[in-house]
């Protein structure tokens, strides 16, 4: 099931620097961490649409930003910006590429942890319509409650992420009611590589339907030129979906270029 991006490295002991970046691994798997990140992911997704015909490729640029508001509490912003290219979603729909709908989320978020190690954080999610294309988004603004929970037990990282989104106001486009979560399971071992099994599930109350894809993937913690990069590849499986979404196998690969503190 995973699609690995590997480099060999000699067969040594683990060093200090190899401890503190398996730390910092497994920041990044927390969304309520220190760490300015920006994360890009290049997803393809294919039989899409009502006759399997459709293809999709979308890079979604996701800043995710600590910001300190005192000793004891800081609003974390995190951004889905999302650019796809798309064709075939639908008999006759040919062929769009451009911007999504952009999420916008602010967490409040404590600065030390639950007495039990648990970072948490609670706020708003935003969805501005900022698709260059009537077929690459709602049309709509949606507002609605976001909030999650990590925590850390040795190597292995456990948490969830979720939010409710409503549309806010008339226009075009059709009324939006959607639910979102999404359950993460990962280690992380000494040398900075994690493996990671996710879902990211969306329940569509309007029309009463489940989208499910069962998400896992492979990253390595590495240093560019000077430059902490996180590099990510994995697969994923739509067990549930719309008749007018993807179906079978995806893939995805993700490059975070990190900034820590």
């Amino acid at each position: 099931m995973l699609l690995a991006v590997s480099v060999l490295f000699c067969a040594a002991a683990p060093s200090a620097r190899a401890q503190s970046d398996s730390e910092l691994a497994k920041q990044l798997i927390n969304p309520f961490t220190n760490v300015v990140r920006v994360p890009m992911e290049l997803s393809y997704d294919k039989r899409v649409g009502p006759v399997n015909a459709g293809k999709t490729h979308v890079l979604n640029i996701q800043p995710v930003i600590p910001m300190q508001l005192d000793q004891d509490w800081t609003i974390i912003s995190r951004t889905i910006l999302p650019v796809v290219a798309q064709r075939n979603i639908f008999p006759g729909a040919g062929s769009q590429f451009g911007l999504g709908d952009t999420l916008q989320s602010f967490f409040l978020s404590p600065r030390k942890l639950t007495a039990g190690g648990t970072a948490w954080g609670v706020g708003p999610a935003v969805l501005l319509p900022t698709a260059t294309d009537d077929l690459l988004g709602s049309k709509k603004w949606g507002l609605g409650p976001t909030g999650g929970a990590f925590r850390d037990v040795g190597p292995w990282t456990v948490g969830m992420l979720a939010n409710h989104i409503w549309s806010v106001a008339k226009g075009n486009g059709e009324r939006i009611s959607s639910t979102f979560l999404q359950p993460t399971l990962s280690y992380t071992t000494s040398d900075a590589w994690s493996y990671t099994l996710q879902t990211e599930a969306t329940y569509d109350w309007k029309d009463r339907q489940w989208s499910v894809p069962l998400k896992a993937s492979v990253a390595k913690l590495v240093n560019i030129g000077g430059q902490q990069v996180n590099l990510e590849a994995g697969a994923n499986y739509w067990t549930i979906n719309p008749e007018t979404g993807p179906k079978g196998w995806g893939w995805s690969f993700t490059v975070t270029l990190l900034f820590p503190k």
